[in-house]
């Protein structure tokens, strides 16, 4: 297979539809489905080759793959990193990404805001291993300075965050790193790089769920790693070669056709949550709304600085608590009660009690996930619909 080259004038647009694009000699004008979990050998000689690197040749699915090799190819054109490795689902991204980077002794910092899953990974799951952790309000960038400490490896954070969205200053962040020779990572999940590149900003990681807004269609699990090439060198290609937390051929066409869309989705969500957002504001059964290009948002200008759109996720909290927050839950008839996010239908969950339930009390009160609290997947249906289906809905508490 030969991979097409990319001139340097080709826009993200293009590079969505373009990027890493391989052929093989059938001209095929689709990605092909590589649908194999072996390649035979033309000689033992030539099967040395492959185990030794001196051929350049596939040897086994779990260590790469043609298809798997286009999606990280445009994956990273997209996002204007140098490499890319796709895994089997988000958190598979998020674990790797940081199981790979540290070692027993180290320390971790990351900001409190992020989804439940990444929170247990680094609070729970590290310290079995000896790495410690430090959990900062990750607008205050005192607090990241102060909890850097000479072992600390790795900086951790979310922005826009899951569920609240907090936006963080990703080039200070990534400055603190810089100064203590700590690596950041950011998980772009909810911005996707058509409206969000962190390591423009100086992220030397960033990590997404491509499940979410990449895949566009609640179809396909998977995640991708984008970085440099040294930690992809002495840390990242080690550990995915023999812990295998990889990506599967299919998932990673699905990913690649919807690549192609990218652009126009996100646009298109960002317009639908942003009149969704505006319509919430106006509701007396509505105590607060949250959107990154709200005016209301209390780091509005950051969000605007750092990306493009404003996203397609608004979160809000209705009077009534947890009672009311279920009530219209159930009162909806178009949106629906599902705690997955990103795709073409609107979803709506309540973090309380799905994705951030195993979180204390305490902490999600500090979070300000609040009883009330909802979280709103906007999608591409008429956003008049969708504001008739929250305002029927509405009441209801």
């Amino acid at each position: 297979m030969e991979t097409n080259k990319k001139p340097g004038n080709w826009r993200a647009r293009t590079l969505a539809v373009r990027g890493g694009q391989a052929r093989s000699p059938f001209q095929e004008t689709s990605e092909g489905l590589f649908l194999t979990s072996g390649y035979a050998y033309d000689s033992a000689t030539q099967a040395q080759g492959r185990f030794t690197g001196e051929d350049e040749g596939y040897q086994y699915t779990r260590f790469s793959n043609p298809t798997i090799d286009t999606f990280e190819a445009r994956m990273a054109a997209l996002e204007g990193a140098p490499v890319a490795r796709a895994t089997a689902s988000g958190m598979a991204a998020v674990s790797t990404a940081l199981l790979a980077g540290v070692s027993s002794g180290d320390h971790v910092v990351a900001a409190k805001a992020m989804f439940g899953s990444c929170r247990t990974v680094i609070a729970e799951i590290l310290p079995r291993f000896g790495v410690t952790h430090t959990l900062v309000d990750g607008g205050d960038l005192n607090a990241w300075r102060e909890a850097m400490r000479p072992n600390t490896r790795m900086l951790f954070l979310e922005t826009p965050s899951n569920p609240t969205l907090d936006i963080v200053d990703i080039r200070q962040v990534a400055a603190i790193a810089d100064e203590r020779g700590a690596r950041l990572i950011v998980d772009n999940a909810f911005a996707s790089p058509a409206l969000q590149r962190p390591m423009e900003l100086g992220a030397h990681i960033v990590v997404h769920s491509t499940t979410k807004w990449i895949d566009g269609q609640g179809r396909c699990l998977g995640g991708v790693i984008l970085c440099h090439e040294d930690f992809l060198k002495d840390h990242l290609q080690s550990f995915i070669r023999n812990t295998g937390p990889v990506m599967s051929p299919f998932n990673a066409w699905v990913h690649l056709k919807s690549l192609e869309t990218l652009d126009l989705r996100m646009r298109a969500h960002c317009a639908n949550a942003l009149a969704v957002a505006e319509f919430l504001s106006g509701r007396k059964q509505v105590r607060r709304v949250i959107y990154p290009f709200l005016p209301s948002h209390p780091r509005h200008v950051l969000a605007q600085a750092q990306m493009s759109g404003g996203g397609g996720v608004v979160s809000f909290e209705v009077e009534g608590g947890k009672q009311g927050a279920f009530a219209l839950q159930d009162a909806l008839a178009l949106i629906d009660i599902s705690n997955n996010l990103g795709d073409a239908k609107s979803l709506i969950t309540h973090p309380e009690t799905t994705t951030h339930s195993k979180l204390p009390p305490e902490a999600r009160a500090e979070l300000g996930i609040a009883p009330g609290l909802l979280r709103l997947s906007v999608g591409l249906e008429d956003a008049a619909d969708i504001c008739d289906d929250l305002e029927r809905a509405l009441a209801a508490v």
